[in-house]
């Protein structure tokens, strides 16, 4: 089973949705246990940073998404990426999960609209298991206006270009994340959650 968490944000239904398409048992739920005893777990997320995480301090989740990234396939979609991060730009002074060391920052795109919204191709680094299968140079949906900067640069993934190099993927061990909405952009992002399905 995939536990969808639900912690008030995120588009929840629809990435519900994308996996019931692909056969796949997936649970929205805020349920402590169900989250540990799940194979597979989702962090969506749509939103502020800030409010994000202060929903998920006072649901009590951070420790159970922590021990959740250490033991099991785990899945960060749009701000569920940037959270997994150490802090952002977006609300400075807010601690994030901290499960990958960086920062999340403003895109640098002086000349391009801000947010980034809509279809980019994406360049992705061959052999990564979630993004298998994928046409070269894919297009993929995009919302946002802040992007993760690691410290390890080989945790990203994938990248966009957007006025500047953007990280679109990351990816360590058990935990992957994608900046843009896999359940939004088609057959790629079909192909993405079907790769995940599989891990």
């Amino acid at each position: 089973m995939i536990a969808i968490v639900d912690y008030g944000r995120g588009n929840l239904f629809s990435v519900q949705k994308a996996f019931a398409f692909l056969g796949a048992e997936a649970r929205i739920t805020d349920s402590h246990k169900e989250i540990e005893k799940a194979d597979k777990v989702v962090l969506p997320g749509v939103g502020a940073f800030g409010d994000c995480m202060d929903t998920l301090s006072k649901t009590g989740l951070v420790p159970v998404l922590h021990e959740a990234a250490k033991s099991k396939p785990f899945l960060g979609i749009c701000l569920g990426l940037q959270l997994l991060f150490e802090g952002s730009e977006e609300n400075p002074g807010v601690r994030g999960l901290g499960i990958f060391k960086g920062m999340v920052k403003k895109i640098n795109a002086p000349e391009l609209k801000i947010p980034h919204m809509g279809w980019n191709n994406i360049f992705a680094r061959d052999g990564m298991q979630l993004l298998k299968n994928l046409p070269e140079r894919p297009y993929v949906y995009f919302v946002h206006s802040y992007h993760a900067v690691p410290d390890d640069q080989s945790l990203v993934i994938a990248w966009t270009e957007y006025g500047e190099k953007v990280t679109a993927a990351v990816g360590n061990g058990f935990v992957w994340a994608t900046q843009f909405h896999p359940e939004k952009s088609g057959e790629v992002g079909m192909q993405i959650l079907r790769n995940f399905v599989m891990l």
